[in-house]
This record gives structure tokens, C-alpha cells and sequence, in this order.
């Protein structure tokens, strides 16, 4: 599989803060204040250096960039473009359920200390239930959110291993290099990722899909 380190990285994770917990009644002294750190001296700035100078293209030996090839793929953007609206929709669902929360367990703390024991034992532990089965909720929407974007991607990987082998067959590379780690540079002529990424948007111009649904078993399996 595709390994895409930048490609939606924010979409396919939930910013939704943690809940906070229930241990804490007393509020904590303050922190003295830190002492403000002397400027650090500003960096000289670099002089500008000219473009780096490459020789020649080497016969049969060509460069591909798997992950730009998705990434840069109309199939790749509609990608991108449609886990952030999945990621936006799971938000909408957990982030008032998250509010609500938040809200009774300060209202709990407040109140804590002037309870009588049985109810601070009463209703911190339905509070402490409430947060377990939140905390399960959100990271089976994570996990669904994951699982999405992996079925999503194979579907290119399936299209892109065949364009790879024509387009390797056609410009006769006798050696095939990652461009995604190995190389520092090299002569663009010898880059195959455009032309593979052309041949990409004519097969499989967009895709289309749902959040994958899991139950909550299979998600703590994943």
C-alpha cells in the first residue's frame, strides 16, 4: 500500500481534546509566573545560492514518486477533499456530546467536596461511565475514520501498480529508483511520476465512498 506520510494527516485525525478527569476536586495553587527568556539573536540570514546544476539524464535509469503520485492524482485530491468532510461530520457528532460533558464534570467538581459520600460516590461513577463510553465512541470513529482512508487508497494502488509497469516498460528504465527517500536530486527528465499521474487521472479520475462502519469489537481489534 501507498505509504502517504502528509496526505491527510489532519483529516483522518479527530481534533477533539481529551476529557478531562475527575481525580482533580481542588483546584491546583498557582504557578509562579516563568521569568521571560532574553531574544534569542536572530539567525544571519543565507546568502542565496544559485540553482543546483545537474548533469545529464542517465539512460535507463528513471525515478518515480509513489506518494506524489496519489497525492497529486485527481483521484488523490477527491480523496483528500472527501476525508475532511467525513472528519468534519464525526466532529459535528462527538464535539456537543464532548461539551455536555465537559460541562457536568466541572459542575461535579464544584459541587464534590459539599456532597455527602454515598452521592459523590453515586454520581461521580455514572460521570466516570459517561467518560469510558465517550472515550470508546471517539476512538471507534478514529479507527472508522482510519480504515476509510486505507480501503480508499487501495483503490488507487490497485489502478497505479499497472500504469507504473507500462510507463517503466515504455521509457525502457533498466533501474527504477524511490524518489520519495533515496534521492536528493536528480534530472527531472528522468522523473516517470507526471507521466504516470496522466495516465492515473484518465483511469480513475475520482473516487467515491462512505465512512466505513465498525462495531466497536472490531474496532479495538484494529
Amino acid at each position: 500500500m501507498t505509504h502517504i506520510k502528509t496526505l491527510l494527516a489532519a483529516a483522518a485525525a479527530l481534533a477533539i481534546a481529551s476529557t478531562p478527569a475527575l481525580a482533580q476536586t481542588t483546584p491546583k495553587p498557582a504557578t509562579p509566573a516563568a521569568k521571560p527568556k532574553a531574544a534569542a539573536a536572530a539567525p544571519a540570514a543565507k546568502a542565496a545560492l544559485p540553482p543546483l546544476t545537474l548533469g545529464a539524464a542517465i539512460p535507463g535509469v528513471c525515478l518515480f514518486s509513489e506518494e506524489g503520485a496519489v497525492s497529486r492524482s485527481s483521484a488523490g485530491e477527491a480523496i483528500n477533499k472527501r476525508m475532511q468532510q467525513l472528519a468534519a461530520q464525526v466532529q459535528a457528532e462527538l464535539g456537543p456530546e464532548q461539551t455536555s460533558l465537559d460541562a457536568d464534570i466541572k459542575t461535579f467538581k464544584d459541587k464534590a467536596a459539599s456532597l455527602p459520600q454515598d452521592q459523590q460516590q453515586q454520581q461521580g461513577s455514572a460521570l466516570q461511565q459517561r467518560m469510558q463510553d465517550f472515550d470508546g465512541k471517539r476512538a471507534q470513529r478514529q479507527k472508522e475514520l482510519e480504515a476509510t482512508l486505507r480501503k480508499a487508497i487501495n483503490r488507487v494502488d490497485v489502478e497505479l501498480e499497472p500504469i507504473v509497469r507500462t510507463v517503466v516498460s515504455g521509457r525502457s528504465c533498466g533501474l527504477l529508483l524511490k524518489a520519495d527517500t533515496a534521492i536528493y536530486a536528480a534530472n527531472p527528465q528522468m522523473d516517470i511520476t507526471t507521466s504516470v499521474i496522466e495516465q492515473l487521472n484518465t483511469k480513475l479520475p475520482t473516487v467515491t465512498f462512505d465512512r466505513e462502519h465498525l462495531d466497536a469489537q472490531a474496532a479495538q481489534q484494529r
